[in-house]
This record gives structure tokens, C-alpha cells and sequence, in this order.
């Protein structure tokens, strides 16, 4: 196996790899007090963190990251935090998106982003534009997200078109719904990643994920290195993905 593990580990199938990897980044605040630091020092190394796993799935051929990085309960978190983490997206946002660029990574954003800083927006909105056409790696940032309103809004849309008279009632199918979703016309998530030994959904992504493997691990999220993504992936091979279906019988 490659110590470094800059290319893609020995033990691993290249062509079992999941081809979307989604995140739920918790314990960075525990991470912190553990280390008699303050909740912020948390979010800065989770974002370091971030950054690595993002180039480590492109390194070793996963097409697809995505990213919880604010959902819409977070908003209840003390004020000073959530500037914090608002004011530390739009740093980040600036001062990777060049290097992002350059590595050919796609970003996109999932949520309600008319409910953050107009900074910020402007911030999205751009790199969004600029990194359009890149094929490197798709980078897909959920942020003041939650499914269940995701999906509320979905129906509304839905009902909408019903009542202006575009479509009957018996046209609405699941295909409406995904064209329907902020995660149009992206696949859907094979592997779920939760750390710090939380083992929720925490409404993330609840449409998209219904056959998705699921990996939680006791680790905080600022120390999920190449090494413990190796491990998540090598437990992910391990399964055998059936989606609903059984295996067809041996025959005699």
C-alpha cells in the first residue's frame, strides 16, 4: 500500500469505489475543548480537513463530494459562531478559489442561500460561475440546508404547476420530484460518512440517500484523515449493495 497515500491504496477496487462520497463533518467544537481550544479553532481545522478529503477523493477517483456544511438548525447556535462560520465560508471561498480552479474542481451549493450574507452570496455566486466547466472533481457545498424543507418546497412547486393547469395530479412521479430537488442532475450519494460517533441523518439529504451505504465512526471530523477515509471505504467495499433486491439464487 502507498504510505503517503496520495494515489489510490492497493487494497482498495478502483472500480468499487463509491462515485459519490457525502459528509456530515460533526465534533469539531468537541475536537476543540478536548484540545482546550475555543469552538472556532474546531471549525478552522475541520475546514482543513475539508480541503484534504476533497483532494483525496479526486487523488483516488471519486467523482462526487458532498459537503453538510450549514443546515438550517445551525441557526441556533450562539450568534458569535454563526458569524464565525459565515464570515470563515466567505474566506475560504476567496482565498481557495484559485487553487480550486486551477485543480479543476466544480463547486455548486445546495439550501435556501437567499437567508445568508449578501457577501457571501456574491462570494457563491462567483465561484459557482467560474468553476462551471471544470471536470476535476464535483464539489457540492450544502449550506442552510434541511431535506425536509427541501422537499417542502418541492411540493409546493409541484402544486403550483398542478394548479396553473401544467399538469395533472397523475403526472407526479418520482422523476418530477429529483428534477424538482436543489441536487438536480447529480447522482445520488453511494456512501455517507458521520463522525464523532453521532449516528443521524440530522436531515440531510433524506430523499437522496434512501439506498446509500451508511459509515459512522467515532472519530472527530477535524482528525478524519486519508487514513480513516481509507478505512471508511475499505468497510463500504466490504457490502454488497443490493437496493431492495436479492441476490439471484445459485443453481444446483
Amino acid at each position: 500500500m502507498n504510505k503517503d497515500l496520495s494515489q489510490l491504496p492497493s487494497d482498495l477496487d478502483s472500480q468499487k469505489l463509491p462515485q459519490h462520497v457525502a459528509v456530515i463533518m460533526d465534533g469539531n467544537g468537541r475536537w476543540a475543548t478536548k484540545q482546550g481550544l475555543p469552538r472556532i479553532a474546531g471549525h478552522r481545522q475541520g475546514a482543513k480537513t475539508l480541503k484534504d478529503l476533497l483532494r483525496c477523493c479526486k487523488d483516488w477517483g471519486i467523482k462526487t463530494l458532498t459537503a453538510y456544511a450549514f443546515s438550517t438548525e445551525n441557526w441556533g447556535r450562539p450568534i458569535e459562531e454563526v458569524d464565525f462560520l459565515m464570515l470563515l465560508f466567505e474566506k475560504l471561498l476567496r482565498r481557495e478559489l484559485v487553487q480550486m480552479h486551477t485543480e479543476g474542481v466544480k463547486l455548486s451549493f445546495i439550501g435556501d442561500l437567499s437567508a445568508l450574507p449578501k457577501v457571501l452570496q456574491q462570494e457563491i455566486q462567483r465561484s459557482v460561475l467560474e468553476t462551471a466547466n471544470n471536470q476535476g472533481i464535483h464539489f457540492n457545498v450544502a449550506v442552510n440546508y434541511g431535506s425536509r424543507q427541501e422537499i417542502a418546497r418541492v411540493c409546493r412547486q409541484v402544486a403550483e404547476m398542478v394548479k396553473q393547469g401544467e399538469m395533472s395530479p397523475e403526472d407526479v412521479n418520482e422523476s418530477l420530484i429529483e428534477e424538482n430537488l436543489y441536487t438536480a442532475g447529480m447522482s445520488e450519494p453511494d456512501l455517507l460518512i458521520r463522525t464523532s460517533g453521532e449516528m443521524r441523518l440530522s436531515n440531510f439529504l433524506l430523499w437522496q440517500m434512501a439506498y446509500a451505504e451508511m459509515y459512522f465512526t467515532e472519530t472527530y471530523w477535524p482528525d478524519f484523515n486519508r487514513v480513516a477515509f481509507h478505512q471508511a471505504l475499505l468497510d463500504y467495499q466490504s457490502r454488497e449493495r443490493r437496493f431492495g433486491k436479492v441476490k439471484a439464487a445459485l443453481s444446483a
